[in-house]
């Protein structure tokens, strides 16, 4: 389980889990599960301003949640799946370590 973890720092991990703790993270998460997506588009799905887009954008970056390109003027945001699977593996480690204890009491 500590081995999953070191693919994952535990500054990166604590950023990670603290960039979910908010739902306007977790909608732009959701619009992203399509595919790519810039900021001006999640503006006009959520309603929200700019401002308060980009703001989140960088906690989901920052946390490595998110990567970005850039094409012309434009910037292209993304689920980094690599850092997302990290998690799950990570998660899944830590229910069956969980299960193998309990069955073996």
């Amino acid at each position: 389980m500590l081995e999953q973890l070191k693919k994952i720092n535990s500054a990166q991990f604590v950023g990670i889990m603290e960039s979910l703790s908010d739902p306007i993270r977790i909608n732009i998460l959701e619009l992203m599960m399509n595919g790519e997506i810039c900021v001006c588009d999640i503006v006009k799905v959520t309603g929200l301003s700019q401002s308060k887009i980009s703001y989140h954008i960088k906690i989901l970056k920052d946390s490595g949640l998110i990567s970005d390109r850039q094409e012309g003027r434009w910037v292209y945001y993304k689920l980094d799946l690599e850092v997302l699977l990290n998690i799950q593996n990570w998660m899944g480690n830590l229910i069956q370590s969980s299960k193998n204890k309990r069955n073996s009491k």
